[in-house]
This record gives structure tokens, sequence and C-alpha cells, in this order.
């Protein structure tokens, strides 16, 4: 499975995301649909962009009690979406209860990670806010330890931290990593950030991207910047 970029396509209509899609032609980008897109436009909105061609990684960090997950993911199952995910906080019971829920009686399945710490999280709130007191590169790696144990796919971490969910839990274990800027650019309400090239050398094996490219002047310009320098 190769590095790619997914493009967070957080927009809060079907028409803003169409036409942004439409200006990629006869690129079809991997693209993330977030809350903010799904609470707005629906399932529906799943299914026009698969309809295009694209790849989806739907973005809804389900977090609650087993039983609740394992049956909302029966349903996302049905989207036939390629990537979800769900928050490894919500312990190895809810994501062993998600990874049955997604599969589907043919043995399918979409590829399912857990979110280990968001990337807007810095060291000061996970211990202030959150209580937690260990490193925060600890408790990733036991976030990911526990999802791999409970048979997902891989985490969403920072970029920081992908090299040592690789060493913990396997090359073959993906990282999926938001908190990508150019060196050049703003990082916003990201904490803990890299440069797709960084990414890239840390071992990511996805980046996602966001407003870097969705509110570029040149959005194609951008998204192929980042693929030049994350996958070249």
């Amino acid at each position: 499975m190769g590095k790619d970029v997914i493009i967070a396509c957080d927009f809060d209509s079907a028409e803003k995301t169409l036409s942004f899609l439409d200006l990629f032609r006869d690129r079809k980008p991997f693209v993330k649909i977030g809350m903010e897109l799904f609470y707005a436009e629906g399932p529906d909105m799943v299914r026009r962009i698969k309809e295009r061609g694209h790849r989806i990684f739907l973005d809804l960090k389900l977090h609650d009690i087993p039983n609740t997950v394992k049956k909302a993911m029966a349903s996302l199952s049905r989207l036939d979406v390629d990537m979800c995910n769900v928050h490894a906080s919500g312990t190895s019971a809810m994501m062993k209860a998600a990874l049955e829920g997604l599969t589907r009686p043919d043995g399918s399945r979409p590829i399912l990670i857990a979110v280990t710490q968001l990337t807007s999280t810095d060291q000061t709130a996970l211990e202030d806010e959150l209580l937690i007191k260990e490193p925060m590169k600890d408790v990733v790696m036991s976030y990911a330890r526990n999802a791999k144990s409970a048979g997902l796919d891989g985490v969403v971490c920072s970029p920081l931290e992908a090299a040592a969910v690789h060493c913990a839990c396997g090359e073959d274990f993906l990282t999926v990593t938001p908190g990508v800027r150019f060196a050049d650019g703003d990082k916003g309400d990201q904490k803990r950030v890299m440069t797709p090239a960084q990414a890239n050398e840390a071992g990511s094996d996805y980046i996602v991207v966001g407003r870097p490219i969705t509110a570029a002047a040149d959005p194609v310009a951008a998204y192929e910047r980042c693929i030049k320098e994350f996958v070249s």
C-alpha cells in the first residue's frame, strides 16, 4: 500500500465540496469527509463523491459504548467508504466492537483506524485538562498498541509520532497523520506539525491536508506540491 495525500474536504455544503473537486478534472484525489460536511449533507454526500471515483476517508471519530459503536459501524459499512475511524480512548472493547460491526457478511470491510491524541492537543492540555500525566509520546504508543491488539489497521497520530508507532506496532500498521503544513504556511490551530517532506521522512503512510490545499489560491497546484514533497 503506497503513500498518499488525503485532502480534508472541510466544507459546509455539497455545492462547495463538488465545486472544489471539479477543479481536479481527471484527477481523483483521496478525500476526507469529516463531521462538518457529513452533518451538513448526510450519507448522500458520501455516495455522490464515491460515484465520482474518489476514495473516501470518513472521519467521524466514533466514541461511545461498544454496542452503539458496533451498530453505527454496520451502518457506515454500507456506504462503501475506504477508511473510517474511532477514538482509541474508547477502550479495546469498543474498538473490537467497531471492527465487528464494520465487517460485512462476505468478510470485506473498510480500513479501520483509531485516533490517538488530536494534533491540536499539546502536553500542557494533556496534563492540565485531560489529567494524563504521562508524556504525549508514551500515551500515543499505548493507544496504538491497544488499537493493534484490538485488530485495527492503524492509527491517526501526529507525524512526530509516526516512526515510533511503526517501531512499536510494525511497518504494516498504518499511520495517518494530520498536522501537516507547508514550511512557508500558517499552522492554524495545529500544535504538533511537520511539513509533507518531514512527514515522509518520519514514516507517515498517509498525510491529511486541509486548509493548505482547500484555502490555497490554486488548490490543484497546492495538492501537486503535497504529492511531490510527500510521495516523491
